[in-house]
């Protein structure tokens, strides 16, 4: 009897030895790394000991030995190792020496995740809510209304999806007056204008804006695609000025606008020149869409590498399996290097062709990430196009971007710039 419970004593011990963690690589072994956020996420929540190994095998999660975790993985099919405590001290002592680029951060708070999104459905998707569904990270749907009143206060992280916050209803009008979906928006905006107590879209978008402004300030994190990141620093630095021609808001523009912006109010941008061709799909000069020359075949950007030691938060905002990631097109496709506020960090650019594709900053308590595109799996994405299918991109290092500011909020310590 002795003997057996020394057996069974014995099994216990060693089980618990070979299980002291999951190892979640990263690295282009997994067979699914945005499902594997999920998993890191999902994790947090439930209180799990979630580490993120920076620059460790693609950005690889250490979390402590659960059986629960483990069956996660498996049913969502996203490689894993269970490793003994001698490894993971042998992963630890390598990621603390001086001489090697990594460190650990541990992630201890599951980010409150609020979508800026329109509740009607219009002619294109978005590649946040998109990849948040497929990785299975909740998130709740916000619009004007939420925003107006004070809403944000209950959320960590807030993502602008595909947006016009200049009141131009995304400078459509040229070739999409006419149709059904254009005319609902022009309608369904106005009357929430008018519920909320403002005379135009502009400035109702606006305040909006502002109140966005706020919540980053405050402490939020902020990260937009698309028009969505130009389009709010254009709002911002017209306060006062009204940039509308009259097929938007009913009357004339000020002539005299561009000399009236205002870039102290601006996150990203400065001394862009606006776009005063109404008729144009285009905003500013902040965009290049219109004045690049590459092609789907040499349209890339490269990552840039920081110090993992000193530099926590663009080492997590960059963390993938490549430096290198197939470019892709929007609305808004990349940004002006030379329009680049003073102390914005470029997280990613095209150098042969002077274009930032991912951008960093910090703004009063708050940070906030710009990215320049639509969809990183559908080059030139169009009006009315079909979602992607993310079952047939589960290793996209595009959409991994995404999901590395979905979990930067969950860090255990923001590191200030020194």
């Amino acid at each position: 009897m002795r003997q057996s419970f020394l057996i069974i004593v014995f099994a216990l011990f060693s089980l618990a030895v070979k299980a002291s963690s999951i190892l979640i690589n990263m690295d282009e072994d997994q067979k699914n790394h945005l499902k594997a956020y999920g998993i890191a996420y999902w994790s947090i929540k439930q209180h799990a000991e979630v580490n993120w190994l920076l620059n460790y095998r693609g950005g690889s999660f250490l979390i402590k030995y659960n059986k629960a975790v483990e069956d996660e993985c498996k049913a969502r099919g996203v490689s894993y190792t269970v490793l003994a405590d001698g490894k993971v001290t042998s992963i630890l002592n390598e990621i603390n020496d001086p001489e090697v680029n990594m460190e650990m951060v541990k992630l201890e708070k599951a980010p409150r995740i609020a979508v800026y999104s329109p509740k009607s459905k219009l002619p294109w998707d978005d590649a946040v809510t998109m990849v948040l569904t497929y990785a299975e990270i909740p998130y709740d749907i916000v619009y004007d209304d939420e925003v107006l009143k004070d809403k944000l206060s209950g959320y960590d992280w807030l993502h602008l999806h595909h947006e016009d916050f200049t009141g131009q209803y995304g400078r459509f009008w040229s070739n999409f007056r006419n149709a059904t979906w254009y005319r609902e928006d022009v309608k369904t905006q106005e009357a929430t204008a008018k519920r909320n107590g403002f005379t135009k879209v502009a400035a109702m978008k606006l305040a909006v804006a502002k109140k966005m402004s706020r919540f980053c300030v405050g402490g939020g994190f902020l990260f937009a695609m698309c028009s969505a990141t130009d389009s709010f620093d254009i709002a911002l630095s017209a306060e006062g000025v009204d940039i509308c021609a009259s097929m938007y808001d009913g009357d004339a523009e000020d002539p005299n606008a561009q000399s009236k912006l205002n870039f102290d109010q601006t996150f990203a941008f400065k001394d862009f020149k606006l776009d005063q061709n109404p008729g144009s799909y285009e905003f500013s000069d902040i965009d290049v869409t219109q004045t690049r020359t590459l092609t789907q075949q040499n349209d890339y950007f490269t990552l840039f590498e920081f110090s993992a030691k000193s530099d926590l938060v663009p080492t997590m905002l960059t963390q993938n399996h490549t430096r290198v990631i197939k470019g892709f097109m929007g609305q808004t496709t990349a940004f002006r290097k030379r329009l680049l506020k003073p102390g914005i960090t470029v997280l990613g650019e095209n150098k042969g062709a002077s274009e930032v594709r991912y951008l960093h900053g910090e703004i009063g308590k708050g940070q906030f990430t710009f990215y320049g595109g639509h969809d990183p799996e559908d080059y030139q994405h169009a009006v009315g196009d079909p979602p992607t299918d993310l079952n047939l991109h589960p290793n996209s290092a595009g959409y991994r971007l995404i999901l590395n500011n979905v979990l930067f909020p969950a860090a255990k310590k923001k590191p200030q710039k020194t």
